[in-house]
């Protein structure tokens, strides 16, 4: 009954964000091909429910081959990139636009299409990379055994990490807030989240 109720909820919520927001999805594209050209989009590799892959998009924030500039090209780059948690204060490979995009959490819009597939929801876990998941449990150990219960729910684009710190919170204690979502999410929960996604989203800006 949880579950109905909770996908009803994402495809009603996800269709009217798609009518309100409609301008951004025209508007934001162009700016994004003005600045640096195709593509618009990102597509990513990331872990669903049950462990499964899927492909999650967003608003193109970074110059394009951004992966292979990390991972194949800047070696010094990827050694911070791992020693500061997966994540970069201040990525050189984000472009001028995609900054302010990323203030405002705008380039997670094209992810309302994931939504409508069934791959997220609109609020739940944070969805991981899968060779972050490799590296950062063999690090932070005690995750582990965190992962299953994690992966049994749909992953968001909003939950309880991207309101409460975001990046500035370590992949443990941000696990560890996935896993009490997990553990108890519900409807209730979930509305309160949503409510108090619009404050996380200016709180960079």
């Amino acid at each position: 009954m949880h579950q109905a109720l909770k996908r009803i909820m994402d495809i009603v919520i996800a269709i009217i964000l798609t009518i309100i927001f409609s301008p951004i999805f025209i508007i934001i594209p162009i700016l994004i091909w003005l600045e640096s050209g195709p593509p618009v989009l990102y597509s990513h590799k990331r872990i669903g429910k049950d462990q499964k892959t899927f492909w999650l998009y967003k608003f193109r924030t970074m110059i394009k081959d951004a992966d292979d500039v990390l991972y194949k090209q800047d070696k010094k780059l990827l050694k911070k990139f791992i020693k500061d948690d997966w994540k970069l204060e201040n990525d050189p490979r984000i472009t001028k636009l995609g900054r302010m995009l990323r203030n405002l959490t705008i380039d997670e819009f094209p992810q309302l299409y994931n939504v409508f597939r069934g791959e997220m929801s609109i609020v739940g876990p944070r969805a991981y990379i899968p060779r972050e998941i490799k590296a950062q449990t063999e690090r932070y150990q005690q995750t582990k055994t965190w992962m299953k219960t994690i992966f049994s729910v749909k992953p968001g684009i909003t939950g309880p990490w991207q309101t409460s710190g975001r990046n500035i919170i370590s992949f443990d204690k941000r696990t560890k807030m996935d896993l009490n979502y997990a553990k108890h999410n519900n409807i209730l929960w979930d509305i309160f989240i949503i409510l108090k996604t619009p404050q996380a989203m200016l709180s960079k800006w």
